[in-house]
């Protein structure tokens, strides 16, 4: 079995890529499709299909993983045959709620959250050093990189905050971890 990984955002891209260099995952790159997860929504991308080409078997799991999923995922004819389940893993409703998870400001966060969404509370509250957040990869590399023993404790606090939220189809973050 091969797993091709779709992340929605290139910060969904590198927190699955520091959670695969620290070892964190239930699964290693050998398993993957192309050794590598994609940062695409769909399979259209000439990436997703040239790895898809490339294998030969069909025992392939899609795993989409964002914070929104309501799209559904086409699936190109050709690649009917190949692609064995798809699976859905949510951090709804956006990444930077392990952010703010991490730093420590789940309290502060749902006081507001009405008025404003974890994007925007992040880029007014969570910092590393001088530096704050500005919705980029590098943001979560920098944050997270040197610590995955921080962005795991995030990622199953999250799963304890939101256990039973998600729709039925849709798994979690934690559900990817060893």
């Amino acid at each position: 079995m091969k797993r091709l990984i779709m992340c929605e955002g290139p910060n969904e891209l590198a927190v699955i890529n520091i959670l695969l260099e620290n070892d964190a995952l239930k699964f290693n790159e050998d398993e993957l499709l192309g050794l590598t997860p994609y940062h695409a929504r769909q399979i259209s991308t000439a990436q997703v299909q040239t790895a898809l080409d490339i294998y030969p078997s069909s025992d392939i799991v899609v795993m989409r993983i964002g914070d929104t999923q309501n799209d559904e995922l086409k699936i190109p004819k050709k690649y009917r045959g190949k692609i064995k389940r798809v699976e859905k893993y949510c951090t709804k409703p956006e990444l930077e709620i392990l952010l703010i998870i991490s730093a420590g400001l789940v309290a502060e966060f749902e006081k507001t959250k009405s008025k404003l969404r974890p994007k925007e509370f992040a880029k007014a509250n969570i910092r590393i050093g001088n530096k704050g957040y500005n919705n980029s990869s590098q943001f979560y590399k920098d944050y997270y990189e040197n610590d995955c023993d921080k962005l795991k404790s995030a990622i199953l606090e999250y799963y304890r905050l939101k256990k039973g939220a998600h729709e039925k189809d849709e798994l979690y973050l934690a559900d990817l971890l060893k």
